[in-house]
């Protein structure tokens, strides 16, 4: 999997994230898995970070986390990570491509790896990490009309942000740019509509 989704590496210049909140910052590399869930009606595969972790916590996420020595490559890094946090197999996991890479404000450049999962499988969850583990519909997800462009105040700057609230379920930040991001590229992808 040396290829993005469409034909760009891993490494493609960034073009996505928080650009300028930590300017001088060495980010740090980071990998999250995004799950899409092979059913009749196919899903996606989120978390609700613990409260108690340090980065992000408390907020809906893709299992994912640091780049550790031992990760060859984002897509093991993303492996290890959904194992660890909500015992996710990897003989279920169908890697398809890389996203383009996010920068977060806290300082993580994060690499979005793009998987099939497919059903049955079974979820361990480790508390000390997520405390939720739930599906969204892909069609949901996949409408733009859904992707709602809010604004938050950080630091005395004005943040733009994407958001996607689902019911209970506050998909925003990171989260949500990167599910936009997939959006966006499935969308240059899509065949031009040549009827009219």
């Amino acid at each position: 999997m040396q290829q993005d989704l469409f034909g760009m590496g891993a490494t493609s210049p960034l073009d996505a994230g928080d650009h300028t909140v930590n300017e001088g910052r060495p980010a740090r590399p980071a990998a999250v898995l995004v799950p899409v869930v092979a059913r009749e009606e196919p899903t996606m595969l989120l978390t609700q970070r613990s409260s108690d972790m340090p980065d992000h916590s408390g907020q809906i996420a893709f299992p994912g986390g640091k780049i550790e020595t031992d990760d060859a490559t984002p897509l093991d890094a993303a492996l290890r990570e959904a194992e660890e946090e909500i015992g996710l197999a990897r003989a279920h996991v169908q890697p398809l491509g890389y996203l383009l890479p996010f920068l977060s404000r806290t300082g993580y450049f994060i690499t979005p790896v793009v998987a099939l999962v497919h059903p049955p499988f079974e979820l361990e969850l480790n508390p000390r990490e997520v405390t939720d583990a739930f599906e969204v519909p892909l069609t949901f997800l996949m409408d733009p009309s859904n992707h709602q462009k809010q604004h938050r105040e950080f630091n005395g700057q004005r943040r733009h942000f994407y958001a996607m609230p689902f019911g209970e379920r506050y998909i925003w930040g990171i989260t949500a740019g990167i599910i936009r991001n997939l959006w966006e590229r499935l969308d240059e992808a899509a065949p031009a509509d040549v009827s009219a």
